[in-house]
This record gives structure tokens, C-alpha cells and sequence, in this order.
């Protein structure tokens, strides 16, 4: 499972208008736009050998989930470390979690939590770039203002290089919108750095919501401004973009132009081998399989979907995201990286107790709880594996920061410790790895950390330990950094 790039000491030709031309010309003759084909770049990848269809769905939460207020709470803790919320029993014994988590505490045997996932980093950029990567350590340079190309890949885009395509789609999606800051800064972590642009994930903009302000939250229905409560973008609409021929262009008539592309990339071949050419001609042929099959766009549509199943996850950002998810891993997709909320929607400094009560936890709650449904009702579940993560925990104690415009607490950053979700994909279910300590601070017991989740999920797609992708100068890199979490199966 190698990731081949240009060939060691290939110098690579100068553009020339001919080839460009060329280019032009074969976008349009299959009458995409620019725009649309720079949207399928994800789509380029090597041929490698068959595996089995197995999946991972990687719910990141954004801002970095409270465990007190989740999944490890601290029922006998002074007050200032319990916060506001009562635990309550889950079908499991012994195992309490969030009172405003009653849907999966009924589940609670589908899952297991990792209550010791431990990192060093307490800034929103490291955290992202360590817990998408599955790399604890920062590369060389690393910048939290912006993605760069000497960053470590993401675990998708890593998929991308080692993983075959199943059904005409790429190995990796995230949706429903890349992460980034109401600065407009995007964040780093969610590409594939070091690999090349053209491992990049699939990413389905589905949300297509920016702002400048902190609105966030599960669309229309659950959004909020961190502190000035209910709100959401106005005609605010959730659809994924369409990869559709030209009105009036037949299938039949499509097939045919493909012909003429053809001869024109006997000519291209002719007047270049370099690589940014050989990617153009992956990219455009992607683009004419999914163009010319109708799963993907089934995948894509969840507002034709039964109108209870939809209203079982929510009709809602976070609703629709996971019935996308579960309707792209059925189509073929390996993984899917579901962001759930718009960058920093989890970053819980100030109303935090009313935010998470009020808007963040009920519809996750009932969103995860139907994806685990779904997917056991349709034979899944057992090769699908759900992980649930943001890129750090919170601070033990509860306070009142700064230029809080609310007045009301919070909890800041904490890398020192958070609790993981998993389910699915082999899981044992009903049971807790590892411990945090009597405040939720630190772990006392079995501490993980990033690369040990990583790992897990390689291992759930059924990559061996010995697998790598290489470089341009065809270097190896291994994918696996540590062991997988122990005790899960």
C-alpha cells in the first residue's frame, strides 16, 4: 500500500499554453465548471489491493467537549469542579454519565468510553492538529494560524493514500464544512500536509455557513451566540452541492465526449508526464464515474430520506450530518469525519451549563443515539466504528473568565485529559477504559493519547501494522504510531 508521487528525479516540464488548453478544453467538453472540479481533488489516489468493507464515522466536536458534563461526571466533587448537572445511571453498572445524555445512557451497552485520552497541548489549533492527525507531537514549523505543507497529514487524508476506492468514491469525506475560525483563519490538522493537496479528504460543504460572530450549534433548530442565546443564521439551508451533468447532456451524449477525451489525453500524455497533469486526468475521471452513477447523489440527499428516520436524528445540522454520514459509509466510503458544529461550537468558556443543556447536548445526544440505531438496524454497526472526540477536555474547576460578556462560567482548555465515545466496528460494548482523577483533571488509570486512538481506527479499516505511504522521493512513513487502545474488543 504505497502512495506514489513524481518519480524520483523526474524534473518535471514547464506549462505551455497547448496544455492548458487542453485542460480547458476537456472541462468542458464534460461540462463541469472550475469550481466543481477543484471540488473533486480530493477524489486522486493510487489503486491498491482489495480489502474488506469496513468504516469508521469520526464525530469531532469542535471546541473541545466538557467531560464533566458528558461522559466522566464527578457527582462527589466540591462544587466548583461538579458544576450544575446530575449524573444519571445508564444500563450499564456502575457507569453514570450526563443527565442531559438519556438517550445514549439507554444505549449504554453499544459503547464504550475511554476516560483517559491525555495530550499536552491547550490551544484550539494544536489540539485539532494532534487529534485529526493521531500525532502527539507538533511537526517542525507548525503554525496554529494556518495549514502548511510540512504539517502531518490527517487520519483521512492518510486513508486516502493507503485505502482503495469503493463504489467510484474516495476513502475519506468530512462534513458538513471545513473548520474555521469566525476570523477566518482556517484551522490546521484537516488536510494532508506533508502527503500533497491531492490527498486531501473529500470535503462535502453541506453546512455553507461563515460568520464573524459566535453563532454556532445545530441549525436552525438548536443555534445559539455563545452569550446571547437562541439564534441562527438567517435562511439557513443544509444541502450537500450536487455533481450533475449540464442540462440537456444525455448520459449517452456524455459517454461519447468521454471518447473524444480520450484521444485528447493521448495528446496531453504526449506534451507532458508531469504530475500535476496525470492528477488532472484522476481528477476529471473521478469526476465522469460519479458524474455518470446516481449512488453518490442518494448519498448525498438526506431530505429525501423517510421523513421519520429524519426526524429520529434530528432535523437539524447535527441530524442531517450523521444521516449523511451513515448513507456515505453504506454507499462505500471508508471513513467520514462528521463536524459537529461549525469551528469552536464546543468551546465552552462562558454559559456553558445553559449552551450545553439548552443547545449542544439534546441534539447530539439524539443524533448519535439514532446513528447507532440505524446502523444496527441495517447490519452495520459491527463494521462500522463510531468514535466521538473533540481536540481536548475542559479545565476541572468551573470560573467566571475575563471579559466574560455573559457573566455566567465556564470551564477553559484542558489537553491534560478528555472522555472518548466509541462504539461499533468490534467495540465490546457497556464498558469504561482508563480513569480520570477525582476532579476530571488528570488520568489515574490506563492513560491514552492520540496516536493510541489513531490506531484504533486504522485498525478498525483493517490496515496491518507494518502498512506506510511514500513520498515523492519514496520514503516510507508508517501510518501506525502507537498501539490501539487495549481492552476495546
Amino acid at each position: 500500500m504505497h502512495y506514489h508521487g513524481k518519480p524520483p528525479g523526474h524534473s518535471g516540464h514547464p506549462s505551455i499554453p497547448r496544455r492548458a488548453a487542453l485542460q480547458a478544453g476537456s472541462i468542458g467538453l464534460l461540462g463541469l465548471g472550475m469550481d466543481q472540479t477543484q471540488a473533486l481533488r480530493a477524489l486522486a489516489g493510487p489503486a491498491t489491493p482489495k480489502q474488506t468493507a469496513r468504516s469508521v464515522i469520526y464525530i469531532f466536536l469542535s471546541g473541545g467537549l466538557a467531560q464533566h458534563e458528558s461522559f466522566d461526571p464527578k457527582p462527589d466533587a466540591p462544587a466548583e469542579v461538579r458544576g450544575e448537572f446530575q449524573p444519571i445511571s445508564t444500563r450499564t453498572p456502575g457507569v453514570q454519565l450526563s443527565e442531559h445524555l438519556p438517550m445514549l445512557s439507554e444505549r449504554s451497552q453499544r459503547f464504550s468510553i475511554v476516560r483517559s485520552l491525555t495530550h499536552p497541548y491547550n490551544e484550539h489549533s494544536e489540539g485539532h492538529h494532534v487529534m485529526l492527525t493521531g500525532r502527539s507531537k507538533l511537526p517542525p514549523g507548525f503554525s496554529g494560524s494556518r495549514p502548511q505543507s510540512t504539517d502531518f497529514p490527517c487520519i483521512g487524508s492518510v486513508l486516502n493514500g493507503v485505502l482503495p476506492r469503493r463504489n467510484n468514491l474516495p476513502p475519506a469525506a468530512v462534513l458538513p464544512e471545513k473548520l474555521i475560525h469566525v476570523s477566518g483563519r482556517t484551522i490546521p490538522g484537516q488536510f494532508a500536509g506533508s502527503m500533497g493537496s491531492q490527498f486531501d479528504p473529500w470535503f462535502i460543504e453541506a453546512s455553507r455557513f461563515r460568520t464573524s460572530q459566535y453563532i454556532h450549534g445545530a441549525f436552525p433548530e438548536y443555534g445559539f451566540h455563545r452569550w446571547e442565546g437562541p439564534t441562527s443564521p438567517p435562511n439557513y439551508t443544509f444541502a450537500a452541492p450536487r455533481l450533475e451533468l449540464q442540462p440537456g447532456m444525455l448520459k449517452s451524449h456524455f459517454r461519447s465526449r468521454l471518447a473524444l477525451l480520450h484521444s485528447l489525453d493521448q495528446q496531453r500524455r504526449q506534451l507532458d508526464q508531469a504530475s500535476d497533469v496525470q492528477d488532472f486526468g484522476r481528477y476529471r475521471q473521478e469526476a465522469a464515474s460519479m458524474l455518470a452513477g446516481g449512488g453518490v447523489h442518494r448519498a448525498l440527499d438526506v431530505h429525501s430520506a423517510d421523513d421519520k428516520l429524519q426526524r429520529r436524528y434530528g432535523k437539524n445540522s447535527f441530524g442531517w450530518s450523521l444521516l449523511m454520514a451513515r448513507q456515505l459509509v453504506e454507499a462505500g466510503v471508508s471513513m467520514v469525519q462528521v463536524n459537529l458544529g461549525n469551528d469552536e461550537s464546543w468551546d465552552t468558556h462562558e454559559a456553558a451549563f445553559g449552551n450545553l443543556k439548552n443547545y449542544l447536548l439534546p441534539p447530539t445526544d439524539r443524533a448519535v443515539s439514532a446513528l447507532l440505531d440505524d446502523l444496527s438496524e441495517r447490519g452495520l454497526l459491527d463494521d462500522t466504528l463510531v468514535v466521538m472526540a473533540g481536540e481536548f477536555g475542559r479545565t476541572p474547576r468551573i470560573f467566571t473568565f475575563k471579559g466574560a460578556k455573559s457573566g455566567k462560567p465556564g470551564r477553559d482548555h484542558w489537553g491534560a485529559v478528555q472522555s472518548v465515545f466509541l462504539a461499533g466496528g468490534g467495540i465490546k460494548g457497556g464498558q469504561v477504559i482508563g480513569a480520570s482523577d477525582r476532579i476530571g483533571g488528570y488520568p489515574v488509570a490506563d492513560p491514552q493519547t492520540p496516536e493510541n486512538l489513531g490506531a484504533t481506527i486504522y485498525r478498525a479499516l483493517g490496515l496491518p501494522a507494518t502498512v506506510a505511504w511514500h513520498d515523492r522521493l519514496n520514503r516510507p512513513h508508517q501510518v501506525y504510531h502507537g498501539p490501539p487502545i487495549a481492552g476495546l474488543a
